[in-house]
């Protein structure tokens, strides 16, 4: 009788997984489909320098990527100079805004960061050299960047990196709330199936 209730509890687990993981995975990943190609090859070109220093290549975030966009849009007034290149967060006076935009929860930006760069026509070369030669290299080498979303407008392309970790995913509030709810809720199912 035991086995039968382990197997059903099991098999009831396993049902909402394959019901609710696509759901969830889907809500995390709603803002872009897809990147332009300048963007592409920008991120093709830093998993290339991270490959050639034993680093993990970075996992493309979609929603970082909708906020790099954002914020692309929003520096396309400001002149393309050597101090707005220094920068690796932008003060942006409606940051909090273009997070509900890309519906992302602040509480899981503080571990990424924003890599701003401004070039002329967006020159890949130059685009690519802003990033691996200059201070931002810092934080390409580092392991504990593990995602990135690009952006660009007009002469300006944003890098954001992510981490695995809840503070720097870049996820929605529902998705970092109703994960662990849910899985809070199966296991509780599963429990009271295993006592009775």
């Amino acid at each position: 009788m035991a086995a039968f209730r382990l197997s059903c509890c099991c098999f009831f687990v396993l049902c909402h997984a394959v019901f609710l993981l696509p759901h969830l995975v889907h809500c995390v990943y709603n803002a872009h489909n897809f990147l332009v190609d300048d963007e592409d090859d920008l991120l093709q070109g830093i998993n290339s320098y991270r490959t050639s220093r034993n680093l993990p290549v970075l996992a493309k975030n979609k929603k970082a990527a909708c906020l790099a966009d954002e914020i692309a849009e929003e520096l396309v007034d400001q002149p393309c100079t050597k101090v707005n290149v220094g920068s690796a967060s932008p003060q942006l006076a409606n940051y909090n805004k273009l997070l509900k935009k890309c519906d992302i929860d602040i509480n899981t930006t503080r571990d990424g960061i924003v890599l701003p760069v401004c070039v002329r026509k967006l020159v890949p070369t130059l685009v690519l050299t802003n990033y691996t030669h200059s201070s931002y290299a810092q934080y390409l080498n580092n392991s504990k960047y593990t995602g990135a979303g690009v952006g660009s407008e007009d002469d300006w392309m944003v890098v954001i990196l992510t981490t695995n970790n809840p503070a720097g995913s870049f996820v929605s509030a529902a998705n970092s709330v109703g994960l662990s709810s849910c899985m809070v809720w199966m296991l509780s199912v599963s429990v009271v199936f295993l006592l009775y």
